[in-house]
């Protein structure tokens, strides 16, 4: 039986790892006892979180992934299997911001990127990683998706279908799975400490005037993020399928 706090013996893979949530999420399973295997963009922090995860005593794979192509998600799946036979955990984190505009001022060419990453990555992730845990008798996969896939943001209105079609998407396959032993679910953070809150918010809305419209007052940090991801692949979740989770201080209930 897994905890939030004991991965033993699981082969994890996590997509959108090299930064951020994802970055958090991958060493907090290698923490826990995990071997990791890590798709993302950018060489440098790819191996510099393969690092981490070696040196917390676990094996580690890292491969550049572009979600945006289908061959590269269908290699670096293969080659987890090929080094670990079997992924109990699936983390399907890939994604990106756009900029923060009004919806007319934004171009088709920024919608399509928007929706390649943030909702047709998510469905190459589960189109390809499903089968292998339905031979392999089950498992667990987390999607990201945001609170904006729960209520609606001005001026990032892209993103915000996307992550709204990342929740709708969790929860059909969820049903579709789980007489497969398989479960799905989504977290849906609200503002999190990365490099993606800067670059959509920076020179447009103060960091510290979101911290103050949260009800918790401040922002999350990474790791509050990856400890729920944890929790949700966890057997201490072996009953939630098709949920999204919100992990936002407040911000969707206030």
């Amino acid at each position: 039986m897994t905890t939030p706090t004991d991965f033993k013996g699981c082969n994890v893979l996590v997509i959108g790892a090299t930064t951020g949530i994802g970055r958090a999420t991958a060493i907090a399973f290698a923490e826990a006892g995990a071997n990791v295997a890590i798709g993302g963009l950018g060489e440098a922090d790819g191996r510099a979180v393969e690092a981490e995860i070696k040196k917390r005593g676990r094996e580690a794979l890292f491969l550049e992934t572009d979600v945006r192509h289908e061959a590269q998600i269908q290699k670096l799946i293969a080659e987890t299997v090929t080094r670990w036979k079997r992924i109990h955990v699936f983390v399907n984190n890939a994604g990106t911001e756009g900029r923060f505009a009004p919806l007319q001022d934004m171009s088709a060419a920024e919608f399509d990127n928007i929706i390649a990453v943030n909702l047709r990555g998510m469905f190459l992730g589960l189109k390809h990683e499903i089968p292998h845990m339905r031979a392999h008798g089950g498992g667990a996969i987390v999607n990201m998706s945001s609170n904006a896939g729960l209520k609606a943001i001005a001026n990032i209105a892209i993103y915000t279908a996307s992550k709204h079609g990342v929740a709708g998407m969790t929860k059909a396959a969820a049903l579709e799975n789980a007489r497969h032993n398989i479960r799905i679910n989504a977290v849906a953070p609200g503002a999190v400490e990365t490099g993606l809150l800067h670059r959509m918010v920076d020179d447009h809305v103060p960091i510290p005037a979101i911290a103050e419209s949260t009800p918790m007052g401040r922002i999350s940090q990474p790791e509050e993020i990856a400890r729920t991801i944890l929790f949700l692949a966890s057997d201490a979740a072996s009953y939630m399928t098709g949920v999204i989770v919100a992990v936002d201080g407040g911000g969707v209930a206030g």
